[in-house]
């Protein structure tokens, strides 16, 4: 924000003109509002006041009609939702929906993520060529409006209320897997309770009823199951599929704007309102930063890796196309909101796509406004890059949109929103703690040192008698301090420091989706099934256990599963794996090529696909052993020495994924040592008492730790020395550390090929 930048429509004399303005509906009440109010104009340089200018001001400031104000939200998920109209999701926001930014500022556009892969939207990714749907409709009942409801449908309050917990039931529900009611997927309506269903309009009723008939085996659209799918998600699906006609390929922004639009006339939101940021399908890239790189959102949640996110890449099929009518919003702005959220899942691939970036900067007179988060986010936020020690603060938030934003973030936003976590009382913050809940706190120097404008404000919800005390953001008061900003923005002080120079791009190689370009995701699944046909599954159950283990593990390639021929499970004495190493139950065959997996774990279906990614990883270097043995130790006469010498099969004869010059770059790495005389011949001398991990199995669990932190005991502890910078390493240690990088780099780069 420059010094200056010209002044909001309606600005007269240092005053508000009111009257140009349409009249906001929502205010928090007086005594709080005044109390947020005070608190902004305490933290912001808005020029000397005495205390009879302040009130009125914070008079005006709560007048303040901001109905002509042009304001574009981006973000994704829970955070989106919450500031623009409360979280539809939660049972009381049918008690207060009209709420947030779009009560303050009318003329409102939403623009969300669409690279979310977990939950009902991953299971509508593995069957449709579409984006992530699922943080659209999150926010879409956060984006209903009264008015628009008595209009449409004719209702007097009593009736806008009932007509919104009959939506809010209707796109919350969740079918459950098994079991889904189909009398619901039939008749959408029937998700609420019977006594609700008469505030029902029967328009309503029985075009919700039709979009799901479209998507039914009768229908005109693709066929989904209904099993464990959010029925908003599969009615936001059936509308955009509709629009498009066809279900063969991704639809185009046309088709998802009629669809959302479709949807919008009926249930209250202004047409226009909500937008994906793009129709083109993509997938989230994390990179580590002990090198390791995989693919997959809901799989960053649930791993906990013990290193911080170095960067995350949005990857889409093709160029991101952005709808134009994003775009113009953009333009057009006079104020830009990046909602609170999911730094690298939801904010981060909002901005690297390279258009709607490229508009946030290039209009100069919006106030741009970046919400900072309340909490850490486990996966993503707890561990700060400054050191495992260290919390993580609203600088490196900032830190991270610069380092994983090509450009950086200079011209993305001016003003950093955050709560004033130090008026929580220390008795709730307690409780979070005792939860794993840390908050991101406001380092207030560095991030104007930084060059933008650090603000505090009470954004959680003010204390109730007899409920608990939540800390979230509260949209009534989050709204109050975005008006209040707009307000001061012409008399508030520019800030004299610098953003950080943009992090360079590391150089190589532009990395690629797993399948060619102009693939979606469903089609990498139809690969994998492809590359499992003929394999003979015992039971057969673990053939769609495979498949969906693909699937979550997207970096897996199709040539991984060259190696067997078939997955059996066995048990007592057909048990032949060596319990002297490991207690592992999965494993590769090379007698007959099975994945050979323990009876005993199809009881526990997670360790069981624990343990098929270490057969599976195993089975890439399929039969490169012509032996192996324990010969007394060539170099040493110490009785307490053993040696481990395996032979290499001839290249010719290997049946093994990885070429010659990666199996001996490998055995290298393995720590296994080459006979001067015959190259295939490999040993390794160990103590009696020293731990020593085989090549083959350690190749097993490398592979299914790299791709889903599987094994985490037992890796964890053999690649503990990457959580440590070199210089707080002894000498050994460090040769040691240096090692486990080259392997982490060989799995990337030769065995997953990013």
């Amino acid at each position: 924000m420059t010094g200056d930048s010209p002044a909001p429509a309606g600005y007269i004399g240092g005053r508000m003109n009111a009257g140009n303005h349409s009249e906001s509906r929502t205010a928090a009440a007086p005594a709080a509002g005044e109390e947020l109010v005070r608190g902004i104009l305490d933290g912001v340089s808005a020029g000397p006041r005495s205390r009879t200018e302040e009130k009125k001001l914070i008079e005006d400031i709560l007048r303040f009609r901001s109905g002509e104000v042009r304001v574009v939200v981006l973000g994704g998920g829970t955070g989106l939702s919450t500031v623009v109209g409360g979280e539809s999701k939660l049972p009381e926001w049918t008690r207060r929906p009209f709420v947030g930014l779009k009560e303050v500022f009318s003329r409102l556009t939403a623009v969300v993520v669409t690279t979310d892969d977990g939950g009902s939207t991953g299971k509508l990714l593995r069957e449709l060529p579409m984006i992530g749907i699922g943080d659209l409709r999150k926010c879409f009942l956060s984006l209903v409006r009264a008015e628009n409801l008595r209009r449409r449908w004719k209702l007097d309050d009593r009736g806008v209320s009932d007509l919104v917990r009959v939506l809010s039931g209707i796109f919350n529900y969740r079918f459950p897997e098994p079991g889904a009611d189909r009398r619901v997927f039939r008749e959408p309506c029937r998700a609420v309770p019977r006594q609700l269903r008469a505030a029902c309009p029967e328009e309503l009723a029985a075009d919700l009823a039709s979009l799901t008939g479209y998507l039914s085996p009768r229908g005109e659209g693709p066929t989904v199951k209904p099993e464990g799918h959010c029925l908003g998600n599969l009615l936001l699906t059936a509308a955009v599929f509709r629009a498009a006609g066809r279900s063969d390929r991704p639809p185009s922004n046309t088709a998802i704007r009629k669809g959302v639009d479709r949807l919008a006339r009926l249930a209250g939101v202004d047409p226009g309102a909500l937008h994906a940021a793009t129709a083109t399908p993509g997938q989230l890239k994390f990179r580590y930063s002990n090198g390791v790189e995989v693919y997959g959102q809901y799989k960053s949640a649930r791993a906990r890796r013990g290193c911080p996110v170095e960067r995350v890449t949005a990857e889409f099929i093709r160029r991101p196309a952005v709808p134009r009518a994003v775009l113009e919003a953009v333009r057009r702005a006079d104020l830009i909101v990046y909602a609170p959220g999911s730094l690298y899942t939801s904010m981060i691939p909002l901005l690297q796509i390279r258009p709607l970036a490229a508009a946030v900067r290039a209009n100069r007179r919006a106030l741009k406004i970046l919400a900072a988060n309340f909490w850490i986010q486990e996966g993503e936020t707890d561990i700060s890059p400054r050191g495992p020690a260290q919390g993580f603060l609203v600088s490196d938030l900032i830190e991270s949109y610069n380092r994983t934003i090509p450009g950086g973030v200079s011209g993305l936003f001016d003003t950093v929103l955050s709560a004033g976590l130090d008026r929580v009382p220390a008795r709730i913050l307690r409780n979070y703690a005792l939860e794993g809940k840390v908050p991101i706190h406001l380092d207030r120097r560095r991030v104007e040192a930084m060059g933008f404008r650090p603000v505090e404000a009470p954004l959680f919800p003010p204390p109730r008698p007899g409920q608990s005390s939540a800390i979230h953001h509260d949209p009534v008061n989050f709204a109050l301090a975005v008006r209040t900003l707009y307000y001061l923005r012409p008399v508030l002080d520019p800030v004299s420091g610098k953003p950080p120079r943009p992090a360079r791009r590391p150089s190589g190689p532009r990395r690629r989706l797993p399948l060619p370009a102009g693939i979606p995701l469903c089609r990498y699944r139809e690969e994998m099934a492809a590359a499992l046909r003929g394999k003979r599954f015992q039971p057969k159950e673990l053939r769609e256990m495979m498949i969906d283990l693909a699937w979550e593990n997207r970096d897996i390639l199709p040539g991984h599963f060259s190696g067997f021929r078939g997955v059996r499970l066995v048990g007592g004495r057909d048990w032949k794996r060596s319990t002297e190493w490991d207690n592992v139950l999965g494993y590769f065959d090379p007698a007959d090529r099975e994945l050979k997996i323990h009876r005993r774990l199809f009881r526990h279906p997670e360790r069981l696909r624990e343990d098929l990614l270490i057969a599976l990883g195993e089975s890439l270097l399929g039969r490169y052993l012509e032996r192996r043995r324990w010969p007394r130790p060539p170099f040493t006469p110490d009785p307490s020495s053993r040696c481990y010498e395996i032979r290499l099969r001839p290249e010719g004869r290997r049946e093994c994924f990885l070429s010659d010059r990666q199996l001996h770059r490998y055995l290298r790495l393995a720590r296994m040592v080459p006979d001067p005389k015959n190259r295939l011949v490999y040993r390794i001398t160990v103590n009696d008492r020293e731990g020593f991990l085989p090549p083959g199995l350690l190749f097993g669990l490398l592979y299914a730790w790299y791709l889903d932190d599987a094994c985490g005991s037992l890796m964890d502890y053999e690649m503990a020395l990457l959580r440590w910078p070199e210089e707080a390493l002894m000498p050994y240690q460090v040769q040691e550390r240096r090692r486990k990088q080259d392997l982490v780099t060989f799995f990337r780069e030769e065995v997953f090929r990013h």
